[in-house]
C-alpha cells in the first residue's frame, strides 16, 4: 500500500473539495507484541503504535453535517447529520465507525460542528493492525480541532471502544484505541486494561519490528471474537469474578474437570498470557532477547492450542520466521486471529534473513502471498 503524508492528504482534500483544508490530523495503527485477547479480560497487553496511519484532512462547514470522502474506497462519499439519530449504513459500512463515534461524543455532551473530512490511510485493512481504532482516534482529533473542543486521550480511547461495542457490534477491548491515542516513539506500551494505567517500555535501538501479512484476510469473524469473549466471561463467572483478572492460575488449574473444557482452555490462555506479557515487558526493557523469543513462542502455542484462533498458514509463517531467526527472533500471530498478521522482533541484522526465508518458502508451502512490513514504534494521535 502506498505510504501517505500530511502534505499528500492535504492535496487530495483540495482536489476533492476545491479548497485547502483547515488542518490534517493522523492516528497510528498498532501491532501487539504480546498479550492477545487479554484486554477485555482486564489483563495486560504490550502493543506498539506503528508508523502507518489514518489521516483526516478537514475544513468547517456552515451546517451541522459531516461530509466524508474515503480515499481507500474509491472516494466514496457519505453525509452524516450530527443532530439526527445515527443508524447503521449498509451501503458504506466503513462510515459506521464514524457514526458510532459521533453518537458516543454526542451522548457525552460534546457539541461538534459540521465539516468536510477527507479520510485516507496507509494501513492494511483486515490485517489485524487496527485500522478501525486508528480511524476512530483520527476522527476524534479532527472533530475536536473543528469545534475547538478538548478531550483527554484516555477518554477518546474509551469513546472509540464504545463506538465499536455499541454501534458497530464488535465487543473489542480497550487496547487498540488506547495505543493509537497514547503510543510513544521508540517504545512499546505496557497497558493494564483493568485500570488503564500505562508504562512505556523502550525497544532497544538496534532491534526492529517485522510485520508479515499472511495473505489470509481475517474472517473476524466478529462472531468468533464475541464467542471467545463470552467463554471467558463464563469462566470468570464460575469463580464469581467480574473478569478473569480476578482469577489466579492455581484456582483455574484446581477447577479442571469441573469447569467445561472449552471455558477452561480459554481461561488458561488468558491467565498464562498475562504473565507472559509481564515477562515480555521485562525482557524488552532489559534487552533480553532469549527471554522475549521464549515468551513469544509460548504465546503463539497458547493461541493455537487453547484459544484456537490461528489458522494453518499463520502457524506455517511463524515456523518459518522462528527457524530463520535461529533463536534470535521472536515470532507470533498478532491481532484477533483467523488470519491477518504475524509479528517478529529481532536485532536489525537478523531482519534480512527473516525476509529472505518468508519470500523463498511461504508461498510454496501455503499458496498464500505474504506482505512484509518493516515498522517502528511511533507516537500516538494525542502524544
Amino acid at each position: 500500500m502506498k505510504s501517505l503524508s500530511d502534505a499528500r492528504v492535504s492535496n487530495l482534500f483540495e482536489s476533492c473539495f476545491g479548497a485547502a483544508p483547515m488542518g490534517v490530523v493522523k492516528a497510528p495503527g498498532r501491532v501487539n507484541l504480546i498479550g492477545e485477547h487479554t484486554d477485555y479480560n482486564g489483563g495486560f497487553v504490550l502493543p506498539a503504535a506503528i508508523n502507518y496511519h489514518t489521516y483526516i484532512a478537514f475544513a468547517p462547514r456552515a451546517d451541522r453535517r459531516l461530509r466524508l470522502v474515503a480515499y481507500n474506497f474509491d472516494n466514496e462519499s457519505v453525509m452524516i447529520d450530527l443532530d439526527a439519530p445515527q443508524v447503521p449504513e449498509v451501503a458504506a459500512p466503513w462510515s459506521n465507525y464514524v457514526r458510532g463515534v459521533v453518537q458516543e461524543l454526542r451522548k457525552r455532551g460534546f457539541t461538534l460542528v459540521g465539516g468536510d473530512l477527507y479520510i485516507a490511510g496507509d494501513l492494511h485493512s483486515g490485517a489485524g493492525l487496527s485500522s478501525s481504532a486508528s480511524l476512530e482516534m483520527a476522527l476524534i482529533r479532527a472533530l475536536m480541532s473543528l469545534g475547538g473542543e478538548i478531550i483527554d486521550p484516555t477518554q477518546a480511547a474509551l469513546i472509540g471502544q464504545a463506538a465499536e461495542n455499541n454501534f458497530v457490534g464488535c465487543n473489542c477491548g480497550i487496547m487498540d484505541q488506547l495505543i493509537s491515542a497514547c503510543g510513544h516513539e521508540h517504545a512499546a506500551l505496557l497497558i493494564d486494561c483493568q485500570d488503564l494505567s500505562t508504562r512505556a517500555v523502550p525497544v532497544p535501538t538496534d532491534w526492529e519490528i517485522l510485520i508479515v501479512h499472511s495473505g489470509v484476510k481475517r474472517g473476524l469473524v466478529d462472531s468468533e471474537y464475541n464467542q471467545r469473549r463470552q467463554q471467558c466471561e463464563q469462566a470468570a463467572a464460575y469463580f464469581d469474578q467480574a473478569s478473569l483478572r480476578g482469577v489466579e492460575l492455581e484456582q483455574l488449574l484446581a477447577a479442571k474437570g469441573k469447569l467445561d473444557e472449552l471455558s477452561f482452555r480459554r481461561a488458561r490462555h488468558v491467565l498464562t498470557e498475562n504473565q507472559r506479557t509481564l515477562d515480555a515487558a521485562k525482557a524488552l526493557s532489559e534487552a533480553n532477547l532469549a527471554g522475549l523469543v521464549k515468551v513469544m513462542a509460548e504465546s503463539h502455542a497458547s493461541m493455537r492450542d487453547d484459544f484456537n484462533i490461528t489458522v494453518p498458514a499463520i502457524d506455517t509463517l511463524v515456523g518459518i520466521l522462528a527457524a530463520a531467526g535461529e533463536g534470535k527472533a521472536g515470532a507470533r500471530m498478532t491481532g484477533g486471529g483467523f488470519g491477518g498478521c504475524v509479528v517478529a522482533v529481532a536485532p536489525a541484522e537478523i531482519i534480512p534473513q527473516l525476509i529472505d526465508a518468508v519470500e523463498s518458502q511461504y508461498l510454496t508451502k501455503t499458496g498464500c502471498v505474504p506482505t512484509l512490513i518493516r515498522a517502528r514504534a511511533s507516537a500516538g494521535a494525542f502524544a
